[in-house]
């Protein structure tokens, strides 16, 4: 059961244990100790009760021992004239019974006071309302000694924002200081003991061992903890991991052992148990005669402690357990031994554990009635029973005093040296105190400092203990210790029968995660690990697959996991620079469009073919929007527009081009030859011209979807690597590189067949026609294509082909549309902005009396650089025909400076 303080409320929690919390307040067995601040107490006076019982037999050492360790610590702080001074510390001590749940139970005391009664629930048989006694606050816990029952508590205290401090819990769940945030211990997590078990392990040399765990949070907590290392570090193989049920039913210790027996050779036995589990395992070892074939390794529950190995030691010799570094506190058994039932009438268990520790009882009321014996009250301890201080002691103590070391902290900030409690410490905060707890650092018991990490835990520092029987006389011996790393004296160590060789433990490593085993034949438990290479992936202990094409093995090779799909992202470099210049592109050509709309009706937007400029301004405008649907998630609607626009825009571009620079040549090559006009020069021609051009790039495109449809696929092949880490499946448009060269084909014939023209016609005076501009336009367009070409199909091969080649494509459109938006149409756009004058009506001419100028201009260039001043008039004049009255030398001359300036515009005005 575990209380989650993001889910669970103070008045519900009131609510759901108002009934037992008023049993617990009426029947409480407990030590209340009376002082200025008071400490809360959780020992295992009692062992777990059988048959439904909450409590069993008396606890001598790990109850009693416990207990009495922390009223001496308080004594002695309350008589420490520099720790606290003036301030006394009580405490309220309770029994756990060795049981969670009835450990939750009692710690509803400590709350009580942080708890609103509701008077209506209570009546008094006067009709008075009733008054209630104000219980005393606890600010921390000491406690509790396991770690379930650790867990249980700390649950309930973090809702009430009250300390705690563990003398005995090693649970490594208990380091997670966002659940057990006010939780804090003196002993190091069985993390730590988890790793230096393992070093045990390791140092003997074995590499097959089984696991044992009693049911609870401190077992499997240790056990994992062990076998991931363990996994992690290339640890021992384990046989086998059982689990001791909390509530063992008859025969369950044989079950366990004759399992255990089914690995024969992992004679090593990790065990992190209880005290009593640990008892009976030995026990059923010793009944099944398997003395001296199990090699324990026990964690600090079994650490230097005698009642788990009292008569089975012959089981136990050998074993090896592990213990926080410790020392005997001599104080404490002065005062133990000290203790009597006339001087010890504050712990309410000091009777019962007098009847327990000399056999005897006490009056009729005795909890031992079978005894024979009564006792007198003049039994000592250590004279009349033997006494060896329980191994926790120092750990109780090192834990009250960090609460006394953390309230004295605070004292001296709140109170600013003033004796006694001050007004700002009448009601201590819990959290302020945790800050304080969390920064004690002081010499504990055992003069080894007392300190805390980040999750309240303190560092790990072992004894190593092996259970050794030298004549006759069994006793725990320390053979080496841990802080960080193991030392270990290997010398030092005896085993069964007075043996000093290591024992074996031993069989194969295991596998890691993506190896499959290759049995040794005979041998189940050993193998050799293959691993599984490329594409394939362990599909189970012994053998390894081949992953589906679209799949790839996941990091431990244990199975397939889908390849990543990756697409040019619109956020990637290969994409935000084509689009920046889409964008401004879209821009551009949209304000040139806007700018002729407005001036429509000017010279020179009629001049400059206000059809042509429309449609070729609408294929600059599709060269640019094209890279939106190139770099677009590839679907259905993106691949049409795709196949549409991917050619269209250059068409309308040079369809319009092409046709205005065959004008152009026929006009001029019509002129040279008579003055009449050429056929299909009108506006409406020129249309019909350029959209019958445009037509055949469309019945391509219809052709195309009729004989394979759009569609997108994810193409694993195109970077399919020899690391599977590196694979990745392109979705892209199914369009081949074939598809795309006939798409853009029939656009890079009209672009030669434009350029062509233009060259044609570069012998055109340039102030009667646009053929020198487009000739620039044709010729750094065909720059762009032919660099195009080797980069796009060059890259075929290349890891990064998709980005390569839809940025070069992208980017030569939009350059080649940059460039006839550049050349052709920013010139006239400037003049209509910025020089409106120039952009008046003239007086117009006849179709026959432009080109004759023309023409005339044409003559009067070549002869100019021939001729001497004045002869080029007369032989203008003398080689004209006759009979062609319109045209006189004379007058032309004088026309020509006029026409020579609107010559641009004039030859493309309407007829």
């Amino acid at each position: 059961m575990y209380l989650e303080s993001s889910g669970v409320r103070v008045t519900q929690l009131v609510r759901f244990y108002k009934l037992r919390l008023g049993l617990l307040l009426a029947y409480a067995h407990s030590i209340r100790l009376d002082g200025d601040i008071i400490l809360g107490g959780l020992f295992p006076v009692h062992a777990r009760g059988d048959h439904g019982a909450a409590c069993g037999e008396l606890k001598k050492e790990k109850g009693i021992h416990r207990l009495e360790a922390m009223l001496f610590a308080i004594d002695l702080i309350n008589k420490d004239p520099e720790l606290l001074p003036n301030v006394t510390l009580g405490a309220r001590v309770l029994d756990t019974c060795s049981r969670d749940t009835y450990a939750l139970e009692q710690s509803l005391t400590f709350v009580q006071a942080l708890i609103e009664r509701d008077p209506s629930d209570v009546r008094c048989a006067s009709g008075d309302p009733p008054v209630f006694a104000r219980p005393d606050k606890v600010v921390g816990v000491i406690g509790a000694a396991a770690s379930s029952v650790s867990i249980m508590v700390a649950n309930i205290l973090r809702l009430f924002e009250i300390p705690q401090i563990s003398y005995a819990s090693t649970a490594p769940e208990l380091s997670d200081n966002t659940r057990y945030d006010f939780f804090s211990r003196v002993v190091p997590p069985d993390s730590y003991q988890a790793q230096a078990m393992l070093d045990i392990v390791m140092a003997m040399g074995w590499n097959y061992v089984s696991t044992l765990a009693s049911e609870g949070s401190y077992g499997e907590s240790g056990v994992e903890s062990f076998i991931q290392i363990s996994r992690e570090s290339g640890g021992p193989c384990i046989a086998q991991s059982l689990k001791i049920p909390r509530e063992p039913k008859p025969g369950e210790f044989d079950k366990i052992l004759l399992r255990l027996m089914e690995t024969s050779n992992a004679r090593a036995v990790i065990m992190f148990a209880n005290e009593d589990d640990i008892r009976r395992i030995l026990d059923a070892a010793k009944r099944h005669n398997q003395t001296g074939h199990f090699l324990w390794v026990g964690s600090d529950s079994w650490g230097s402690k005698i009642s788990p190995v009292i008569q089975q030691e012959s089981v136990a010799e050998g074993a090896v357990t592990i213990l926080p570094k410790r020392a005997s506190v001599p104080a404490f058994d002065r005062y133990f031994r000290s203790r009597s039932l006339s001087n010890n009438r504050r712990n309410v268990w000091f009777a019962e554990f007098w009847e327990e520790n000399f056999v005897c009882k006490l009056g009729m009321h005795g909890k031992r009635p079978g005894s024979p014996k009564k006792c007198t009250g003049l039994e000592k301890v250590g004279r009349d029973s033997s006494y060896e201080q329980e191994g926790k002691v120092q750990f109780v103590m090192d834990a009250v005093y960090a609460m006394a070391h953390a309230l004295h902290r605070m004292h001296q900030d709140l109170c600013l040296g003033i004796p006694g409690l001050c007004s700002r410490m009448s009601s201590i905060d819990g959290k302020e105190l945790l800050s304080y707890v969390r920064a004690v650092n002081f010499n504990g018991s055992a003069k080894t400092p007392v300190v805390f990490n980040e999750n309240g835990d303190a560092p790990g520092r072992y004894d190593i203990y092996q259970y050794q029987i030298t004549n006759k006389t069994a006793e725990y011996r320390i053979i080496g210790q841990w802080t960080d790393q193991l030392h270990l004296n290997l010398d030092a160590m005896q085993w069964a029968n007075g043996d000093t060789s290591v024992p074996s433990s031993v069989c194969s490593l295991p596998c890691q995660m993506g190896e499959r085993k290759k049995t040794v034949k005979g041998v189940p438990c050993c193998w050799h690990c293959e691993p599984c290479e490329g594409y394939y992936f362990q599909a189970s202990e012994f053998t390894c697959e081949l992953c589906p094409y679209d799949q790839r093995p996941n990091l431990n090779r244990t199975g397939c996991q889908p390849i990543p799909i990756i697409k040019l992202e619109w956020h990637s470099p290969w994409a935000l620079v084509p689009i920046f210049v889409s964008i401004l592109g879209i821009l551009a050509t949209t304000f040139v469009m806007v700018t002729f709309v407005r001036y429509n009706d000017t010279p020179i937007v009629r001049a400059s073919g206000r059809e042509m400029s429309y449609v070729l301004l609408t294929g600059i405008f599709l060269c640019y929007v094209i890279t939106f649907p190139m770099i677009a998630t590839p679907g259905l609607a993106t691949c049409s527009f795709r196949r549409i626009f991917l050619g269209l825009g250059m068409c309308f571009s040079y369809s319009a081009l092409l046709t205005k620079t065959n004008r152009i040549h026929r006009i001029f090559e019509q002129g040279k030859r008579s003055v009449t006009a050429p056929r299909f020069i009108s506006p409406a021609s020129q249309l019909a011209i350029t959209f019958s051009l445009i037509s055949v790039q469309l019945l391509g495109v219809v052709l195309w979807f009729a004989m394979d449809p759009p569609h997108a696929v994810v193409d694993y092949g195109e970077q399919r690597t020899q690391d599977p880490g590196n694979a990745r499946g392109v979705l892209k448009c199914d369009i081949s590189d074939l598809s795309l060269i006939c798409s853009l084909g029939y656009s890079i014939l009209l672009m030669v067949t434009c350029t062509v023209y233009a060259i044609k016609t570069r012998g055109v005076p340039e102030t009667f026609n646009e053929a020198k501009p487009i000739g620039f336009t044709m010729y750094t367009t065909c720059i762009i294509w032919l660099a195009f070409i080797p980069i796009f199909f060059g890259t075929a091969q290349s890891a990064e082909r998709m980005y390569i080649q839809t940025t070069t494509l992208t980017m030569s459109l939009s350059l080649s549309a940059s460039v006839a938006l550049g050349m052709l149409y920013m010139p006239k756009v400037y003049i209509i902005i910025f020089h409106p004058e120039q952009n008046v009506p003239k007086h117009k001419r006849s179709f026959k009396a432009i080109v004759t100028a023309a023409t005339m201009t044409s003559k009067l260039s070549q002869l100019a650089s021939e001729r001497p001043n004045g002869e080029v008039k007369t032989e203008l004049c003398e080689t004209k025909d006759t009979n062609a009255s319109e045209c006189c030398c004379p007058v032309f001359i004088s026309y020509y400076s006029h026409l020579h300036s609107h010559a641009g515009y004039l030859i493309h005005m309407p007829l």
